[in-house]
């Protein structure tokens, strides 16, 4: 795979997946067309010692597991790499209806470690899950995506707020619902679900749904990942924490020798904290894997044989803000893939993971950079660190460098993200 039909691709899978939900159905889509073959947890696997090929299974339509078996578990261990499908946004609430001087807007929670500011003033459109039920009493699902704009979060004028550019706070109860339209005069707000209902009846009526009962609804802005910089040097978009590192990985697993057995999982719930079913803190990776061994000692085997590869966008030095980082330790955009290191394993690197990936990166011919945060400022995490904890297994974070990390619109180096998958492309060889 070439550069130009990486990052091409890359834009695509971002554009097409607003939500974790959406994410996991583009994976699937790929797998699919790849010739791997999809797994049910409720059904018997009947994955013995002998068996080969390619395979995948989700979990909450928000996470998966996709991995290919090729010679002996217990002796050779897997190559794994993970990494998660949420992104820090503002997810509709349960009785969202607020009607306030003639306008309509919906009450939204704050998932995650969103920078609140430059949401202000996007075209904002809304996507995920919804749950309904049908008039033969079938309870199903089905994702939604508005795809127009179809709603804004205006700014105060700053000659209402002369301080504005000083010191401007948001509260995340009043500042931040999104207006969706104008009420006409006396007119009752709108019911939530009734505008979903009618949504899911012109683009699924061969559903027939009859009430919408639930739903997992998050805001995004429409403006469309691309490539820019006076020479064409960077990616932006938003999302790219963490659908970059899922479709690098994606796209390195397809590139696997069918001699290995190599694994890939994508968690959900990753930005607040992975405690979920379909979080790294609940069980699905050990559960699909304990499935796949006869004993728990050939599992403790195993993983003792094997490797994970944490892979979640890391701080590039920012040339304005300069201080924030370690004199040392500032990752450059497009100078190669970071190795993440923390002291009180808020990362899960240590000097033999390390030293496995400078290895791989040397022979890709691919540059590696390092990550310490400042001593005096507070470290963030990954999945790497739970999963090493979960499994025994040795890990390492790494990822490529950024720049407005957890804000509506991130700054990543293209050649990092292919940097970052010749890396893994030569470490499932």
């Amino acid at each position: 795979m070439q550069d130009s039909e990486f990052i091409e691709g890359l834009l695509s899978f971002v554009q097409a997946s607003p939500t974790p939900f959406h994410a996991v159905e583009q994976m699937a889509v790929i797998l699919d067309g790849n010739g791997f073959k999809r797994l049910n947890e409720a059904d018997a696997w009947g994955l013995d010692a002998t068996q080969t090929g390619k395979f995948y299974v989700t979990r909450n339509d928000s996470s998966i597991i996709a991995f290919t078996l090729g010679s002996d578990r217990v002796e050779h261990g897997f190559r794994m790499v993970g990494a998660h499908t949420d992104s820090p946004c503002l997810k509709v609430k349960p009785n969202p209806e607020i009607s306030k001087n003639c306008y309509f807007q919906l009450g939204v929670e704050v998932y995650g470690g969103v920078l609140l500011n430059p949401w202000f003033d996007r075209d904002l459109s809304l996507a995920g899950r919804v749950n309904y039920v049908t008039p033969d009493g079938d309870v199903g699902s089905v994702l939604i995506d508005f795809e127009l704009a179809i709603a804004t979060i205006p700014s105060l004028a700053i000659h209402l707020d002369r301080e504005a550019n000083e010191a401007r706070t948001v509260n995340k109860q009043a500042d931040i619902p999104p207006i969706l339209m104008k009420l006409p005069e006396g007119n009752n707000k709108p019911d939530f679900r009734d505008i979903l209902l009618r949504l899911l009846l012109k683009q699924e009526p061969e559903l027939k749904i009859e009430k919408v009962l639930d739903y997992e609804l998050s805001f995004y802005d429409v403006q469309a990942p691309a490539v820019i910089g006076l020479h064409q040097d960077f990616v932006a978009s938003a999302r790219l924490d963490n659908l970059l590192s899922c479709y690098t990985e994606l796209m390195a697993l397809l590139k696997a020798d069918p001699k290995q057995n190599c694994l890939l999982v994508c968690n959900d719930h990753e930005e607040v904290g992975s405690m979920s079913a379909a979080g790294a803190q609940g069980n699905f990776l050990r559960s699909v894997l304990d499935r796949l061994y006869s004993s728990s000692e050939n599992f403790s085997r195993s993983m003792d044989q094997s490797m994970m590869i944490s892979v979640d966008n890391a701080h590039g030095i920012h040339p304005n803000y300069a201080d924030k980082h370690d004199d040392n330790h500032g990752p450059i955009l497009n100078q190669g893939p970071v190795i993440k290191i923390n002291a009180s394993q808020r990362y899960a690197s240590n000097s033999e993971t390390s030293a496995a990936f400078r290895y791989i990166c040397d022979e890709a011919d691919v540059p590696v950079q390092s990550f310490v945060v400042r001593s005096d400022m507070a470290c963030g995490s990954t999945i790497g660190p739970i999963t090493a904890g979960e499994l025994g297994v040795r890990t390492i974070d790494v990822g490529v460098p950024t720049f407005a990390m957890h804000s509506i619109r991130e700054l990543a180096g293209r050649w990092d993200a292919f940097y970052l998958y010749r890396a893994l492309r030569e470490y499932f060889q």
